[in-house]
């Protein structure tokens, strides 16, 4: 594989990382709720699911897709019903108070690293992204060195992009903004969360 093509791989990754969807979503919410540090962890979470939806693809999963069309449609089922109960938690907890940061953060850094994880394993977008990535500009014989490379990049442009989102979302001025309008926001994300999780169930 040439320099260049690793940058075009690599610049793909990028995108992929940084567009719309369920990740960067709870991580919003988790910063301006729960701080930088849970964020943190929740983006760890967020990027170790990448990782494992690549060596999916590098495996073969674009491959048995094609093969078991029906399987798709179940992970696409499964991962949307998924993202709608995790958005009626947030619409159903909209009222609660938010809890106070000066004391221990409500969630603590195994959970939210679970949450990451488990947020970006029930899309199957990232699934099908990296697939067509991996299988479709990966030429076989790659050295392994090279996928090593390629899956250290995509765990750390996830992870950090989505620690941004979090960091951005925990500072005072948004945090104060989120405590006045609490109810209207949460349900607002729980709704979006919710019309993503139909939209992959349903495409």
């Amino acid at each position: 594989m040439t320099f260049a093509a690793f940058l075009t791989i690599a610049t793909l990754l990028t995108l992929g990382a940084i567009s719309p969807g369920p990740a960067v979503l709870m991580s919003a919410r988790t910063g301006v709720t729960e701080g930088m540090r849970t964020g943190a962890f929740l983006a760890l979470g967020i990027g170790l699911g990448a990782v494992v939806w690549a060596l999916l693809a590098l495996s073969g999963l674009a491959v048995l897709f094609r093969i078991a069309p029906a399987l798709l449609w179940a992970f696409k089922i499964a991962g949307g019903l998924y993202l709608i109960y995790m958005a009626w938690g947030m619409w159903r907890r909209a009222p609660e108070p938010l809890a106070d940061l000066t004391a221990a953060p409500p969630r603590g850094a195994l959970s939210a690293f679970r949450l990451g994880l488990t947020t970006q394993l029930s899309n199957p977008k990232p699934a099908v992204l990296l697939s067509a990535i991996f299988v479709g500009m990966v030429p076989p014989g790659t050295p392994v060195w090279v996928l090593a490379a390629l899956l250290v990049y995509l765990f750390t442009v996830e992870t950090t992009w989505n620690t941004i989102v979090a960091r951005i979302f925990s500072f005072q001025t948004t945090r104060r903004a989120y405590i006045g309008a609490k109810t209207k926001i949460d349900r607002s994300f729980g709704g979006m969360l919710a019309l993503l999780g139909v939209k992959i169930a349903a495409t």
